[in-house]
């Protein structure tokens, strides 16, 4: 006997949605989908829980009256068009829940061990002079013009190690997890921190370009500085009607720019282009923050800013992506921290830490892939 489950069509709809999936998307692993949402016809268990993985949406979800309240875990700063961005998909909530939970491990790692909280944290205040807050995180993060290296990846990689050396998690992933197949939205969101005086966390989204990615770890490195959690776009087309999001705008701004040298190596009389790639490629960010620089320094002003601001976003957009692929031992680390892969790996090798749940934290489940990493790492077992 066929045993049918007793689900809403309301929650298979919501749940479709969620996940980001037109009906296009699910109708060849489930060619009853039209009915089941009708409610014509209701699956069977099993179909509900294959259902439930092709969705990433807990099963028991599923079972109830009516779609559960799914507010993000943290302050929402993303805005599109100055208006809030609602309805957070499964890739985006799997993504922050993951990482407060490495967050925590990493909080109780560094406790046990008698770690001081980092004196940074929360150090500057959106009344500071985003001129001097940016000369700080410069000086502090070892991240002049002149320390970026010979490309924008290897910019985005000295950045990310010098803010580690100072005890900031730096994760920067495209996918959900270890998951492939699931892409991570830069249209949805570019980023976020967590704030611990311990455990501070950036999380950069790995799917957007190298030089966007440079400004974003910037923009969540001033949210550590202020002390200020939040899930971020770093939209650089319109000025944040938040203030926190305008004063770490500004910061990264000019602790990736500053805007004195700008001022000097920018010819006028120039072709536009020419100097946005000139200076894109000096100071290692996108052709973009160099146009926000060029309004902030006023070179360029009003329409005249948001008219070249699309043209080169267009220019931007037709431009072949880097790959985010790569060798598993290399981008692993990076996806979930270097500072916590080492820590983690430590804790378990010592015995404190099961190895089942280093796996799960670390995004794979061969004990041979631990003990590879480990050995990249330089941790010897």
């Amino acid at each position: 006997m066929v045993v049918r489950a007793e689900v809403g069509e309301e929650m298979l709809e919501w749940a479709r949605l969620r996940a980001g999936l037109e009906l296009s998307d699910l109708i060849h692993r489930f060619p009853k989908l039209p009915d089941w949402e009708s409610g014509d016809v209701k699956p069977t268990l099993k179909q509900l829980e294959d259902f439930a993985r092709a969705t990433h949406t807990p099963i028991g979800y599923l079972l109830l009256e009516r779609p559960p309240e799914e507010p993000l875990p943290i302050p929402d700063f993303r805005t599109m068009a100055d208006a809030v961005v609602q309805r957070p998909s499964a890739d985006l909530l799997d993504t922050i829940y993951q990482t407060q939970r490495r967050q925590e491990w990493y909080h109780d790692y560094a406790e046990a061990r008698g770690y001081e909280p980092l004196a940074f944290v929360g150090s500057l205040q959106t009344s500071d002079d985003f001129v001097v807050a940016g000369a700080t995180l410069r000086q502090q993060l070892t991240f002049g013009v002149a320390d970026r290296g010979g490309s924008w990846s290897s910019a985005l990689s000295i950045l990310a190690e010098h803010a580690e050396g100072l005890g900031v998690l730096v994760m920067v992933n495209g996918v959900v997890g270890s998951n492939t197949h699931r892409s991570l939205d830069p249209g949805e969101f570019r980023g976020f921190d967590l704030v611990d005086a311990l455990a501070p966390v950036i999380f950069v989204n790995g799917a957007d370009t190298k030089a966007a990615q440079i400004f974003t770890m910037a923009h969540e490195l001033a949210h550590l500085w202020l002390g200020e959690t939040a899930l971020s776009d770093a939209n650089l087309e319109r000025t944040p009607s938040n203030s926190v999001e305008r004063w770490c705008n500004q910061v990264a701004a000019e602790f990736l720019v500053p805007l004195a040298v700008m001022a000097e190596e920018f010819e006028p009389t120039a072709d536009l282009t020419v100097e946005l790639d000139k200076l894109a490629t000096k100071f290692r960010v996108s052709t973009l923050v160099v146009l926000l620089r060029l309004r902030d320094a006023g070179f360029i002003e009003g329409e005249a800013y948001r008219s070249a601001y699309q043209s080169e976003l267009r220019r931007v957009l037709e431009l072949i992506r880097e790959s985010s692929g790569g060798n598993f031992y290399n981008t692993q680390p990076v996806r979930v921290s270097k500072l916590f892969a080492r820590a983690l790996i430590s804790s378990t090798l010592e015995g404190a830490t099961l190895y089942r749940d280093a796996f799960q934290m670390l995004g794979f489940r061969k004990l041979s892939t631990f003990n590879e990493l480990s050995v990249r790492l330089g941790i010897a077992g």
